[in-house]
Parts: C-alpha cells; structure tokens; sequence
C-alpha cells in the first residue's frame, strides 16, 4: 500500500482545535451517568443511547448525515469535496470510539475518541476543508464487556464477529440477554446481520483512545502508536460446594466453594506472575458468593477470568491451563467445578502502512511518541478484522481507567485531536 504524496494539513486547519469544546463535549457525556461514584452508562441502556443522540445531534447540526445501524452503531458522515472529488477512489476514512462505561467507571475511556471525532468533524465543516474521500466519524456500541461479558460487541458486529443468532447467549447479571437488551432500547438484534461493514467501501481507520496504562505518562511522551492489540480470552467459573453451618461444620467436614475459588484466583495471579508466562496478564474483576451469609460456609461461587496476551498461542494455552489446575484444587476440596468460554479475541496486529502515516503525523507535529502495544481491548481491535485500522494513545494520568479518578489532561487530548486530524488528512491524499 502506497503512503502516497499527501502534503501536511495546514497550521491553520490544526490551531482550529479549541480546548474549550472538548471540555464541553466531555463534561456533557460525564453528566449522563447512573447516581453514584465516577461515570455509570452501561451498554444497551437508555443512558448509552442518550449519549449516542448526543453525539448524532452535534453532527446533524454540523451538516453531517446520520445513521445508526440495528447494533447501535451511529455513523455520521462528511461527503469528499475540493478539485479532487470524484477522483476514482470513495473508499471512506473513518474515526471514532464508544460511549459506554464500565460501573463506577471514568469519563474518558472512549468517550475522549467520540469526542475527538466531533471536534475534528467540527474543524473541517467550520474551516471548509478540502477532502477528496468521504470522512465518517463513528460512536460505537457496547464496546464495554462490563455488562454482558464480551466486549467490543457493536464493531464486532459491524466487522461480522457477532452475529444475530449470538446474542441470546450474551447475558448481564440479572439475566437479560443482549437481543432483550437491544430491543428494550429499541433496536433490532434480529436485523444486525445487516450492520457489517462492507470492506469496499472502506480506506482506514484510526482510533484515538487514551493508553489505559502508564508507558507514555512515565517517559514523558506525548502520544503513543499502537502496533499490536492484546487479546482476550473471558472464563466464567461455577464452584458447588456445600451451604452449612459455620459453627456446626468443623474443617475436615466442609466444602466451602469460597476456599477453592479464593486458591484459584491466587493460582492465575502466581501463574501470570511466572517468567514462563510474561506478558500475561490474569485478572478476576468479579466474584459473587451465595448464600452470603457470614455464618454460612460459601456453598456457590461464580467467578469470572479475564486472560490477556499478544501471543494468541500463549493466551489460549493459559486459559486452559488455568480451567485444568482450578479443576484439580477443586477436587481437593471436594467442590465441583465448571469453567465456560464466554467471550474469545485474538491479538491483532495492525498494518504497518497505517500506523506509518500517524507516526508521520506525530513528527510533522513535532510531538514526541512512542510504538508500543495495547493491553486493553479496543473497537479498531475488531474493525481491523475487514479494514486496515490504527490506533493512537494519549497518556492516563498515573495510568488509571475504569475508575473515577481516570483523566487525561485537556491539553493532551488536543495533541491527540491534531495528530489524528494531521493523520487523516495525509491519508485522506494517499493512495
């Protein structure tokens, strides 16, 4: 793929960022949120979907056409323009991120991506800017597996990951599938099959996100080029012990599904933490004990497994490793056992050719960066499935997210808003 001969986008179009706007944009996104600590709006909710009317209001006021597909996925797009329109090539360059939250989560993991999105849509309408291709900027659905287990699920269905026959097999906590969530909201999880994205009709795409990590923040970089994605395999684990008295039971006599679930949670941490394993990262973010009474001995737990690595091999080899280890300390404890795959991504490594235009972009900036890969899961993770897709980081203050205190200066976030609008400018010329 050529990196063509795209000139750089002018100072003009690049000072037009305005700090003021982005911190409108993300206050307004952090108030629509459940009562409570940091930012609550959950995939599929109403609150998601009031984010998302947000995010098609500003870009209908801008001119902008605007569609939301049945995932939930709501597309705005900018029409090419200048002397070079009708050129041959109308493949689509497109940006953008999500607007769901984890519980008690942050305002800026994805919501800084939709709102740079905005803000660069808003600079080219306001500036008239000359673009040969269609530009269309994107806000996701449901990228957060918080609720239901599996992440990312409107740009898996926009790639064609998840389809609609998969969705009364995603459930939230309470027992609500995702088809029954989607439609409560009214969407149609029985027409998402039409959602996906058609790969002709696509030229790239690039993610702006803020790291989720600490990297860029500890070595003063600015901005950080992502080249490869992590993985993710997801585990529910069910251990049935037995519910008796915790006067009544001594030791020798008991089954308690608390203990061989609290040894399998130590084992996954000492088994990431070996050198065998580096670069692993085992995590149990939730684990509910019934029946929950503190003189009771725990006769259920559920608890749940995210396995993470940018070797596919390795990620895969680790979630089975742990699903036969817990099986075995479970038997020590006389409690059964059962582990589920619900949820399964592949790393995935980013074109080359993409990532060389953001670096570029970055340079013609004068911005320090750094390459480096992404733990997390991110939406561009599955568009790059049927487009070539990059991904660009901003720093995280002490390197925090998915919780309240997460937050990204507002001035870094410009550096991002500029870098991206420089990068698809240059691709918006290549060929």
């Amino acid at each position: 793929m050529s990196t063509g001969t795209a000139q750089p986008a002018t100072a003009d179009l690049l000072d037009g960022v305005d700090l003021g706007r982005i911190d409108a944009h993300l206050a307004g996104f952090a108030a629509l949120t459940e009562p409570g600590p940091g930012c609550t709006r959950l995939a599929y909710s109403p609150l998601e979907r009031q984010a998302h009317a947000v995010f098609a209001a500003h870009m209908t006021a801008l001119g902008l056409t605007v569609t939301t597909d049945h995932a939930g996925n709501t597309v705005a797009e900018l029409p090419p323009t200048g002397p070079n329109t009708g050129s041959g090539d109308a493949r689509a360059l497109g940006t953008g991120s999500h607007l769901d939250t984890v519980p008690q989560g942050g305002g800026f993991d994805g919501i800084v991506g939709v709102v740079a999105a905005m803000e660069v849509a808003e600079i080219v309408v306001r500036q008239e800017a000359a673009h040969r291709r269609p530009w269309r900027f994107v806000a996701f659905a449901a990228e957060e597996g918080a609720r239901f287990g599996q992440a990312c699920n409107g740009s898996r269905m926009a790639a064609g990951l998840t389809g609609a026959a998969d969705l009364a097999g995603l459930t939230d906590r309470d027992g609500v599938t995702m088809a029954d969530a989607m439609a409560a909201v009214g969407l149609r999880p029985d027409l998402v099959d039409a959602s996906r994205w058609r790969p002709e009709e696509w030229f790239a795409f690039v993610e702006l996100h803020i790291e989720q990590g600490e990297v860029l923040r500890s070595q003063g970089v600015d901005l950080g080029v992502v080249d490869v994605i992590s993985g993710s395999t997801r585990l529910r684990v069910r251990a049935e012990g037995r519910a008796t008295h915790s006067g009544g039971t001594p030791m020798h006599l008991r089954r308690d599904a608390l203990v061989a679930a609290a040894e399998c949670v130590v084992l996954g941490d000492r088994l990431a933490r070996d050198p065998r394993h580096h670069g692993v990262r085992v995590t149990v973010g939730r684990l509910r004990v019934e029946p929950g009474s503190i003189t009771t001995v725990p006769g259920s737990v559920e608890f749940f497994v995210d396995v993470r690595d940018v070797d596919s091999v390795r990620q895969r080899d680790t979630a089975r490793t742990l699903a036969a280890e817990f099986a075995a300390l479970a038997r020590d404890h006389g409690v059964a056992l059962t582990t589920e795959v619900i949820a399964d991504t592949s790393p995935v490594i980013l074109p080359g050719w993409v990532a060389d235009h953001i670096r570029h972009a970055c340079a013609s900036l004068g911005l320090p960066y750094r390459v480096l890969p992404s733990g997390a899961s991110h939406d561009a993770q599955q568009i790059a499935h049927v487009i070539p897709t990059g991904l660009l980081f901003v720093p995280s203050d002490d390197g925090l997210s998915h919780v309240p205190a997460e937050f990204t200066p507002t001035s870094q976030i410009a550096s991002g808003v500029r870098t991206l609008l420089a990068a698809l400018h240059r691709l918006d010329g290549a060929s």
